[in-house]
């Protein structure tokens, strides 16, 4: 299993700061319960008398979005969606454990997180521009074709884990009830991103060995060691 971005997306977004979390044995229901209503409230506390759109984490993926040509407010970043949600009913869904961490973790912080279950990822992922023959798959199960250009999770079979970068992630890997094995992506590209992004990895592996007792390898990747592998 590896990971990596490609020397375009590198040069194109020079202030990314991408971090990975490798972990194995979090199959089945977490043993202790999850920091979720920590997490939660510290998302809360941000928001409160404003709004994500103010976030300086927000705004450094809206300008990403920008220059990939996508409207920023039609197309939004996974933590702004998440925050947003949070913001206008109060809580966020429940789905599955390990997802529900994550999505803790990325409104806390206001990060985009995303799980992927390794077993399902057709042996590594590169984010790169997609060439538009691509197969992405919705949470629906409904088959789409990336838009060339579009920047993706792909991997060697053809297909991409998610669409508009940290926009939508695909149904091709998501984790379900059988999930065994995570890779977890943690990209930022705000001033700060070089401290937050190891500690959202932080956050996220001592919720694993909370929740699962599962050890966990993290790396920051830079355009000079831009690859991860497990």
């Amino acid at each position: 299993m590896f990971f990596e971005h490609s020397p375009q997306v590198w040069a194109q977004h020079p202030t990314l700061v991408a971090g990975v979390l490798y972990a194995e044995g979090v199959a089945g229901k977490p043993r202790a319960e999850l920091p979720l209503a920590e997490l939660l409230g510290a998302a809360r506390r941000r928001l409160d008398g404003t709004t994500e759109a103010a976030f300086a984490e927000i705004q450094a993926w809206r300008r990403a979005f920008g220059r990939m040509g996508l409207a920023p407010t039609r197309y939004r970043c996974a933590s702004e969606s998440l925050l947003r949600r949070l913001r206008t009913s109060g809580d966020l869904p429940r789905m599955h454990p390990l997802v529900d961490l994550g999505n803790a973790v990325s409104a806390a912080y206001a990060v985009p997180v995303g799980i992927l279950d390794v077993d399902r990822c057709g042996g590594g992922i590169e984010v790169r521009q997609a060439r538009g023959d691509e197969r992405y798959l919705t949470f629906g199960g409904v088959e789409e074709h990336p838009e060339p250009g579009e920047v993706i999770f792909a991997d060697s079979l053809g297909r991409a884990h998610a669409r508009r970068w940290t926009n939508r992630q695909s149904g091709w890997s998501a984790v379900r009830d059988d999930t065994r094995t995570v890779l977890v992506v943690v990209e930022a590209m705000h001033d700060a991103a070089g401290r937050d992004v190891p500690a959202v990895l932080d956050a996220l592996a001592a919720g694993l060995r909370h929740g699962w007792g599962a050890p966990a390898r993290t790396r920051v990747l830079t355009p000079e060691e831009p690859r991860f592998e497990a």
